[in-house]
């Protein structure tokens, strides 16, 4: 039972007393549980007597015992004062001795009350773009490119920006070969940008049986610490030169697609693009909604919660400099800053939790489904992101977390006001990153 408690802001400490009777009874209730399954020589599974279990388990018992009054004892408290509790409360038995009662400490933050945010008060800018059809072509081109064929030309062919050259090169740093510059029939895309600056440039305008130099330099921060910012030479052998034809725009080539006619194929793809350029409009809403509330709504905070979250944050900052390989910047962990963006992050997380839940907003299961499947498609191996998080609850519920925060955000996007901004599309797509 608590006896007493002492309350400053939204931290709690409270005292509570349990008599040695009740916590043997509820260590006996421990004892029994897991006896009915446990084996001990000279007695029957399940058939152990108490005394014998209490003469060897009673202390760790005990502690299970106590763990549950305290936390049955906080419930009642929780439920009386009609408080929320935010985290886990640290719990203080110093002086305890087995058999005798219990005196104990909690220690805990408690949620605020989210006051009254009146959304149609607050005016939102919703960017709006015209989409240009010379984005649809383009579109439609990267489909052509992606199903064209790579026909290898004559010798009289030169290379141009597109083509596959297949080639064979070895690397030299002065007049000394390097670890893993060379390699045999390299098929390389020419302008794709998969090599170092300067290199695919000077194999365009050659032919295949051509044998030349290539000399670039590598960047300074190049992966590899032994070759970051020295100039070299690729030996060159190009063996034939392939050019990407592409399939003729018709009626056949969208029925390849799934389409039945080009129009057809231009009108899903013109859907889809202003699908984006609705979601992009819609994403500087959230930011611009998320940057008001931080403003606006004045909520005092559980130092609990602002402690995990800059816990996090710092974890997350030494994390990055142990596996930055040395290129990363020098710069120590910026407590004030980071503090400042913790409250921030901790505010906006109770302030959707708390509007969502008021407003009745629910993570379905199709959401979550939805939410998996969109994560998955971006792997090469889809099957690894299912099992990650059928093993994982924890990440399924963060997961929930993040569903229900971005539901909640978007269900008070339906309450503000909006002023309409056109612009060009450049600026819808320059947006700040989601926050």
């Amino acid at each position: 039972m608590i006896k007493k408690e002492k309350i400053k802001d939204l931290h709690y400490t409270v005292n509570g007393f349990l008599t040695a009777a009740e916590v043997q009874t509820a260590a006996d209730d421990v004892l029994q549980k897991y006896g009915k399954d446990m084996k001990m020589p000279g007695f029957r599974a399940g058939h152990i007597p108490l005394s014998v279990l209490r003469q060897k388990y009673n202390a760790s018992a005990m502690g299970e015992a106590i763990d549950a009054l305290m936390n049955k004892d906080l419930e009642q408290y929780a439920t009386d004062k009609k408080i929320r509790l935010a985290g886990s409360p640290k719990a203080d038995l110093s002086g305890w001795e087995i058999g005798k009662d219990v005196e104990y400490t909690l220690d805990f933050d408690i949620l605020p009350s989210l006051p009254e945010i009146d959304l149609e008060k607050i005016t939102l800018t919703k960017k709006t773009a015209t989409l240009d059809e010379s984005e649809v072509e383009k579109a439609i081109e990267n489909l052509r490119r992606s199903r064209s064929t790579a026909e290898k030309q004559d010798a009289k062919y030169k290379a141009a920006d597109g083509d596959t050259a297949v080639i064979d090169f070895t690397g030299f740093i002065g007049d000394q070969k390097f670890e893993g510059g060379a390699a045999k029939m390299h098929h390389l895309v020419l302008g794709s940008g998969s090599f170092i600056p300067g290199f695919e440039d000077q194999i365009i305008g050659h032919k295949a049986g051509d044998k030349f130099d290539v000399n670039v330099k590598f960047p300074k921060d190049y992966h590899a610490d032994n070759l970051a910012g020295k100039a070299a030479r690729f030996a060159i052998m190009l063996h034939e030169v392939r050019k990407h034809v592409l399939p003729e725009l018709n009626d056949e080539f969208a029925k390849g697609i799934g389409f039945e006619t080009v129009e057809k194929l231009r009108e899903h793809i013109r859907n889809i693009l202003n699908e984006q350029y609705d979601e992009a409009s819609k994403q500087e809403m959230r930011n611009e909604l998320l940057d008001t509330l931080a403003d606006k709504v004045k909520l005092d905070l559980p130092e609990t919660l602002v402690e995990q979250e800059l816990n996090m944050a710092r974890h997350e900052h030494e994390h990055h400099h142990e596996h930055c390989d040395g290129k990363c910047e020098d710069h120590k962990f910026d407590e004030k800053k980071e503090r400042k963006e913790a409250e921030r992050r901790v505010k906006l997380g109770l302030v959707l939790a708390e509007w969502g839940t008021q407003n009745k907003v629910e993570v379905t299961r199709d959401d979550m489904q939805q939410a998996i499947w969109a994560e998955a498609s971006r792997y090469p191996d889809p099957k690894q992101v299912f099992e990650f998080y059928n093993k994982n609850q924890n990440a399924v519920t963060m997961l929930r977390g993040m569903i229900f925060e971005r539901k909640a955000l978007d269900a008070m996007l339906t309450h503000v006001k909006t002023k309409e901004k056109t612009v060009k599309a450049t600026e819808l797509f320059q947006q700040a990153p989601v926050k």
